[in-house]
């Protein structure tokens, strides 16, 4: 049998119309904080075949609409903004800030068909109504099963889900039957190893009984810290359990670059690899040596900030990634952190080019001097209307109060019905009088006995 061969026996999950297959594809991972946007387009410019969004919780997408932004063309996920605290500069605890909460972006052009959205949930039915708000805007659905960090295993969620097979089971089969036929895009999971072979073994094929398309194994434990050192010793029965089902796997977990993650694809059988750290460190990473190699940090983070600037990035957001790509030796680093708007960064770095377009940038996030002062002027005429507010509302309740004591001494039918009681120092003086008034009494005779 020729390879050709070999590789068209391989069984294999139907892809759906409007999903991807993971198959051969070196692709970016799931990172919090590090998986925004700006940071997925700097990956695919690098050339990564897919890209992970960040994992969100279902209860963070739930009560969320979908909005395109008119200015980016980015399609944004919003909650309503929360309210502010009471303080002396906002009297009203009740008012909000301007800008809605953001919980999701993605860009619908250079996106399309590489996005995959992971979720954290806990609960099939919280899974299948988040996944339904984003599907229609994705390539893929992936739900979290490996996050060892509290933030996800607090709710039952992530790593947890290793503990309880049959829940996650459960999310799996709901998403698949739910949102493959309704979105026609593939349901996978990433996961972590479990302590033994055999366990693991039975946990993969459960999973792959499921309906997914494909399959991450990040191989460590959830115990272990991401700077031990990996364990492949069961990677390669992993692998082969997914093709058993058909399913896709992909290879996670110190991989360094797309080189590297074709040579372990190839030496385990896998279909694939997904890169985190080094890619967080610099998104170059996905090109091959004769693609260019490895990119200088001055080139990468340029890049970087036209992303973000472009897209309308949270600047705090932003800025936590250039401590990452920006190499911490660089004296030049210092610089970037009393920076508070783009402008202040591109100057810093030395990006004069960025320079006009960072102070557009901070104009729309409303972080640019003029304007904090827009922003400032409204808050205190907001202030200062309250308080006129206020003061009239007080002065109107005095002229009514004062209107209800004129009438009340000035209508007789009040007076005939409760006469006013004399002063008390009349009452005093009466009773003196009265006293002095009245006869003396001789004391009672003595009995005689």
């Amino acid at each position: 049998m020729t390879s050709s061969e070999a590789t068209a026996a391989v069984k294999r999950v139907p892809i759906p119309s409007n999903g991807v297959d993971y198959r051969g594809k070196v692709v970016l991972a799931p990172m919090v904080r590090s998986g925004e946007l700006p940071s997925r387009l700097l990956a695919l410019h690098y050339g990564a075949d897919l890209v992970w969004g960040p994992e969100t919780v279902d209860h963070a997408m739930m009560g969320t609409t979908r909005h395109v932004n008119p200015v980016t063309g980015m399609i944004e996920f919003h909650k309503p903004p929360p309210p502010i605290p009471a303080s002396k500069k906002n009297p009203d605890p009740s008012s909000s800030s301007k800008q809605p909460q953001v919980i999701y972006r993605l860009d619908p052009v250079r996106e399309r068909g590489r996005l995959v959205f992971q979720i954290g949930t806990s609960d099939p039915d919280r899974a299948v109504a988040a996944a339904r708000l984003i599907a229609a805007d994705v390539a893929g659905i992936d739900v979290n099963a490996g996050c060892p960090k509290p933030f996800s295993t607090s709710g039952g969620m992530g790593a947890a889900l290793l503990k309880t097979p049959d829940k996650l089971c459960s999310i799996l089969r709901a998403l698949v039957g739910a949102i493959v036929p309704e979105f026609q895009v593939g349901v996978s999971v990433k996961i972590r190893l479990l302590e033994t072979p055999k366990e693991t073994e039975r946990l993969v094929r459960q999973l792959c009984q499921t309906g997914i398309t494909g399959l991450t194994i990040h191989c460590r434990t959830a115990p272990m810290r991401k700077t031990e050192p990996v364990k492949r010793e069961q990677l390669k029965m992993i692998v082969d359990l997914c093709h058993e089902y058909g399913v896709a796997c992909l290879i996670n977990g110190d991989v360094t670059g797309r080189e590297e993650g074709e040579r372990l694809a190839a030496e385990y059988g896998a279909d694939g690899a997904m890169i985190a750290t080094a890619a967080e460190k610099n998104s170059s990473c996905f090109r091959t040596e004769a693609q260019g190699g490895m990119a200088g940090w001055r080139e990468v983070v340029e890049h970087y900030l036209r992303y973000a600037m472009e897209v309308e990035n949270k600047f705090g957001n932003t800025k936590y990634l250039l401590n990452i790509l920006v190499p911490g030796k660089e004296p030049v680093l210092k610089k970037t952190h009393a920076c508070q708007s783009y402008a202040a960064v591109c100057e810093a770095l030395g990006y004069t080019g960025l320079i006009e377009q960072a102070k557009v940038a901070d104009d729309r996030l409303g972080i640019s001097p003029e304007a904090k002062a827009r922003e400032k002027a409204a808050k205190e005429a907001a202030v200062r209307e309250k308080t006129q507010e206020q003061q009239r509302l007080q002065k109107l309740q005095k002229q009514q109060q004062s209107s209800k004591r004129k009438y009340s001494d000035s209508d007789p039918r009040s007076r005939s019905r409760s006469p006013r009681s004399p002063p008390r120092k009349v009452l005093a003086e009466r009773e003196g009088n009265a006293a002095r008034d009245a006869p003396a009494q001789s004391a009672p005779a003595a009995t005689v006995v």
